[in-house]
């Protein structure tokens, strides 16, 4: 088999049936609603992820009932039950002194950054302009600092490498860049200091056509450093008669070269099958944004927002998504354009 769909039979054939549904989602799905909040809301998704203090901390993106989205934070002992919700808004727009943040702020990933002592939160400002990725510091998640807007509109989906590599911290964004390949890729950026960015480089293209990442990508949850490399959980998009259906594919990164792909799987991982994924402000999405992962089992807990309404919560072993992400063929980005 030459062609490139008997290639992908082929590879089908090698890969362990185990791994067909690498997440498995928890039965108490979603996890969190705007139900359960102590002020209204209309809906909580796309939460960021951390372990703080022991326990499981989440970062919800609230939409108001302006239309407007602020971040509350939501702790729990074991990531699924009794969270304890800041009463009001944890981390909220502040236009006055911040007039890119005008229209909300949206959809942070966390990062913990062990070389400040701090945690980093790459959040999008939604600025007349548009969308653009903006940064707070942390140590406590009750004072941030803000380094405001590092990227210019329209950019988003972003998150931080959490060390310095080779001198320099490294960033995931995805912006719109006029006059490049049509559709939306995922970038690859560095810096010094944490405020001015350069080295400006596509990390992965979008593919075209029918694939279900083809026309838009973007980051999902930060990406994980294991030995073999960064496993990067990312999102595509793919347009159909009755609208897009966001889901969840994996890449490795090179551990020391981020900006070398090594493996990117040509399937989707995880998709939306169940109400809360299919029902909602925005149907069939899934939409990863945070993990919180045990070192000793291995298990993740990855958290996502559910048709742009709920929070939900589904669980993998690292070592199971690496045994499927290194049987995906090579990435050789530019062949993707092609097909």
């Amino acid at each position: 088999m030459n062609t490139v769909a008997g290639q992908y039979q082929t590879r089908l054939k090698n890969v362990d049936n185990s791994f067909r549904e690498l997440f498995q989602r928890h039965p108490t799905n979603p996890i969190l609603t705007a139900k359960q909040w102590p002020y209204p809301a209309h809906t909580v998704f796309n939460p960021g992820a951390t372990m703080f203090n022991g326990k499981v901390l989440l970062l919800a993106r609230v939409e108001d009932r302006r239309g407007h989205s602020h971040l509350t934070k939501a702790i729990s002992e074991d990531g699924i039950t009794n969270w304890q919700i800041d009463p009001l808004a944890t981390l909220e727009a502040d236009p006055d002194n911040h007039p890119e943040e005008i229209w909300g702020i949206e959809d942070p990933r966390i990062v913990r950054l062990d070389e400040l002592n701090k945690w980093a939160i790459i959040y999008t400002a939604y600025s007349r302009s548009g969308p653009l990725v903006a940064m707070a510091l942390t140590a406590d998640f009750v004072k941030f600092e803000r380094i405001g807007p590092i990227m210019a509109p329209e950019d988003k989906d972003a998150a931080l490498f959490p060390r310095r590599i080779n001198g320099k911290w490294a960033l995931i964004h995805r912006p719109i860049v006029a006059n490049y390949v049509p559709g939306a890729h995922m970038w690859l950026s560095y810096s010094d200091d944490l405020i001015h960015w350069s080295d400006r480089r596509v990390l992965m293209h979008a593919r075209r056509g029918g694939w279900w990442d083809g026309g838009k990508i973007g980051l999902a949850a930060p990406p994980l450093e294991t030995a073999e490399g960064w496993l990067l959980f990312y999102h595509g998009v793919r347009k159909t008669a009755s609208g897009s259906i966001y889901r969840m594919g994996l890449a490795l990164l090179d551990l020391e070269d981020p900006s070398k792909v090594l493996h990117r799987g040509e399937e989707w991982i995880f998709g939306p099958t169940e109400w809360y994924e299919r029902q909602g402000d925005v149907a069939d999405v899934v939409f990863p944004s945070g993990w919180v992962l045990d070192e000793q089992t291995g298990l993740l807990k990855m958290y996502y927002g559910a048709a742009d309404s709920y929070i939900a919560m589904a669980t993998a072993s690292v070592s199971d998504l690496l045994a499927y992400v290194r049987q995906c063929p090579p990435s050789i980005d530019q062949d993707l354009l092609a097909y």
